[in-house]
């Protein structure tokens, strides 16, 4: 009896992984069709969306991430995303003629440099840069500019930590990108 689970088991994840395979191509299509530009390879492994004004470096790598809104998001090369990451672009005007806010929406643009890499849920509101080398802790909420080969968390995130920038360029000149 035990044989027979352990052999459903083993079919079960069989499928699975095709599924999940087919769904990733699915997605890293999508991103590929409304993106306004990506430099190959581009890998999808997790729902992720973007809009039709996000520029994608070499070697980015989603493992879910969503970009809202119609602003420019402009990623650098060799990006690496955790599950449920999120970039909103635009916000609602709460300075205007109505409360909490009026009908116009004010668009943010986002910069992200090469070598970034953010935990799992992460979000940025739009308006940020994001310096390269960066390392955006899981679960932090980006609300001000992150400089260049910072570790950043928190909500908002903060500065807690920077990069060996030694080590770090030894591993940029060796080109031992993931």
């Amino acid at each position: 009896m035990n044989n027979f689970w352990f052999v459903l088991f083993k079919i079960y994840y069989f499928f699975k992984a095709k599924i999940n395979k087919k769904k990733n191509i699915y997605f890293q299509k999508q991103i590929q069709r409304i993106c306004k530009n990506f430099i190959p390879p581009l890998r999808v492994n997790g729902p992720s969306f973007v809009n039709e004004n996000t520029i994608l470096g070499k070697n980015v790598n989603f493992n879910g991430m969503k970009i809202n809104g119609k602003g420019v998001v402009i990623i650098g090369d060799n990006f690496h995303s955790g599950r449920g990451c999120k970039i909103i672009t635009q916000i609602h005007n709460y300075e205007g003629d109505a409360l909490p806010y009026d009908d116009k929406t004010i668009i943010k643009k986002t910069l992200i440099g090469d070598n970034v890499w953010f935990g799992d849920n992460v979000t940025v509101l739009g308006g940020i840069q994001i310096g390269e080398g960066v390392i955006i802790q899981a679960g932090s909420v980006v609300v001000n500019n992150i400089p260049d080969y910072s570790i950043a968390g928190g909500h908002p995130a903060k500065v807690f930590k920077y990069r060996d920038i030694n080590h770090y360029n030894e591993l940029k000149i060796q080109q031992k990108f993931h």
